[in-house]
């Protein structure tokens, strides 16, 4: 298997190389090995984090804070997780900590990587490689844009 390296403000971790997510997922996933193969986050809540997601975007177009470009390709890539066209792409069980953290950066990396490649790029493209700043929609920026973190989960639910 062909990896890439990604960084995140623990450092350098390899990420199988034909997947949308990054560090943040990639972490989760050797610091919980525990029941993977039965206790995956359930596609429903999934679903709900890409209509979250996009209705924030949509919100933030609306308040002018985000660009209709970056909006677009948010909600282009949360209509695909919507369809089940990226569901391979959440490996994540639900034993985790409690607020959900890894499963909500699982996400917007899903949808900051994946809205990287439909815009031309590659996950490969060193300019991406250690900087995901330099991507068009960041990971821990757009994707989350006035969203706090630890009412995700509950409004999910």
């Amino acid at each position: 298997m062909e990896f890439r390296k990604e960084k995140d403000t623990m450092g350098i971790v390899e990420v199988p190389a034909h997947v949308y997510w990054g560090a943040q997922t990639q972490r989760s996933i050797e610091n919980f090995k525990i029941a993977s193969d039965v206790n995956k986050m359930p596609r429903k809540i999934i679903r709900a984090f890409a209509y979250l997601k996009k209705s924030a975007a949509l919100t933030n177009l609306d308040a002018g804070v985000l660009s209709k470009e970056k909006c677009e390709l948010i909600a282009k890539v949360c209509d695909e997780i919507l369809e089940g066209k990226l569901d391979d792409q959440f490996p994540l069980v639900v034993w985790q900590t409690g607020s959900g953290t890894q499963s909500n950066m699982n996400v917007n990396e899903v949808i900051a990587y994946r809205a990287h490649v439909l815009q031309g790029g590659s996950l490969m493209d060193e300019k991406r490689l250690f900087i995901p700043m330099m991507m068009l929609i960041n990971h821990n920026h757009q994707t989350t844009l006035f969203q706090l973190q630890c009412i995700l989960l509950p409004i999910k639910l």
